[in-house]
């Protein structure tokens, strides 16, 4: 068992930390290069690492070292879990929480583990439920709680948080399951009030997936059909013309006050200029990462602000990605914010620290330091 003592809210001795990635969702593979990536970052002299997968279906399995570092795109292939390998279990325990493989009737290598860093992209995962059994395992981890893990997951619930905090947004329709079962002529005529082009989306879905971007009112059925293929609830956002899809890092700290890096411009080479999710995580596609983007000074600070704002009223803990829209005349509105954001090494969050003089193994270590001077409980 390490020694849980702290000094500064920074541990003083080697911490355990328990990687949990794949998942039950669309962005399952997605997560698992974020595994590799962290893990092949891991300051090991600071950290030792337990591995847990979580396979298509939902099955925890006990994942080697090897594997996870292995985690990366082969022939535009992306890596999975193996859904084979011994079941793994998380158990309560007086001090905290340990990791065991179940071999037969038996729980064998039981490992204690002090902070949980789950690299979840999407439903089951980044939505709150695995905070939640986190929070019930009395296991420190790193990022948002539940709550805001949750709402920042569904899109239609993120941006009433922004109204309730005036923060702006542009406009968009939810679709409920119920409400398309019901009516889907109400529901089409409500999308038609906006503006085209529309972007259909699953309302809890991430990393581009299910999304279609529409000009022709003839396409939404098809689209809400492809949305809801993610999640019966979707969200219709009226294009915003004209702007600049700009992002900006936000990382919490020891006194509770975040810090946001220089904006980041993703600059895509196509004639729809719709930053899908080849675009996102397959090698050479059209697009660079800009950094920082080229705007006036006032502007980069709006988009800061606005970014630290959003993270403080949504009540993000750890870091979020925040993306916004700069108009021409240099209005800042905000689009979404990512509370587990892609996170390998030429993801566009580390990329933006790595800018500030961040490198990616310290921008983990941080994380991981924040994440464990974090009291359990009720905060």
């Amino acid at each position: 068992m390490v020694d849980r003592g702290q000094t500064k809210g920074i541990p003083t001795v080697r911490s355990r930390v328990l990687l949990v990635f794949g998942g039950d969702s669309s962005e399952h593979e997605v997560s698992c290069l974020t595994a590799g990536g962290v893990l092949r970052a891991l300051d090991r002299d600071r950290f030792d690492v337990t591995c847990v997968g979580i396979a298509k279906g939902g099955r925890w399995v006990a994942v080697d070292e090897a594997t996870v570092r292995s985690y990366a795109i082969v022939d535009d292939r992306l890596p999975t879990v193996d859904a084979s390998l011994p079941d793994a279990v998380l158990v309560r325990t007086v001090q905290g929480a340990d990791v065991a493989r179940v071999d037969g009737d038996a729980l064998v290598d039981r490992t204690p583990v002090d902070v949980a860093f789950a690299l979840l992209h999407g439903p089951f995962g980044e939505d709150g439920t695995i905070q939640g059994l986190f929070e019930m395992m009395g296991l420190r981890y790193v990022g948002a709680g539940v709550l805001s893990s949750a709402v920042c997951q569904d899109k239609g619930a993120m941006k009433q948080q922004f109204a309730v905090h005036d923060l702006p947004t542009g406009p968009y329709v939810i679709v409920t399951d119920a409400q398309w079962r019901a009516d889907p002529a109400a529901c089409l005529a409500r999308i038609e009030s906006l503006t085209a082009p529309w972007f259909v989306k699953p309302a809890r879905g991430g990393s581009s997936m299910g999304i279609t971007r529409v000009t022709n009112a003839q396409d939404l059925p098809t689209a809400i059909a492809e949305a809801r293929d993610f999640d019966p609830q979707v969200i219709v956002e009226q294009g915003i013309v004209g702007a600049r899809e700009i992002e900006c890092a936000v990382i919490g700290s020891f006194d509770g006050r975040p810090a946001a890096s220089a904006p980041g411009e993703i600059d895509v080479h196509t004639e729809s200029r719709f930053y899908d999710f080849a675009t996102k995580y397959l090698p050479d596609q059209p697009v660079d990462l800009v950094i920082p983007a080229d705007l006036p000074y006032e502007v980069a600070r709006c988009v800061q602000d606005l970014a630290m704002r959003a993270f403080v009223a949504l009540g993000v803990e750890g870091l979020a990605r925040v993306d916004t829209f700069v108009y021409p005349d240099g209005t800042v509105i905000l689009n979404e914010l990512n509370t587990m954001p892609g996170f390998t090494a030429t993801s566009m969050y580390p990329k933006l620290f790595e800018a500030a003089g961040v490198p990616y193994t310290a921008l983990v270590t941080t994380l991981l330091d924040l994440a464990l001077a974090r009291p359990l409980g009720l905060r």
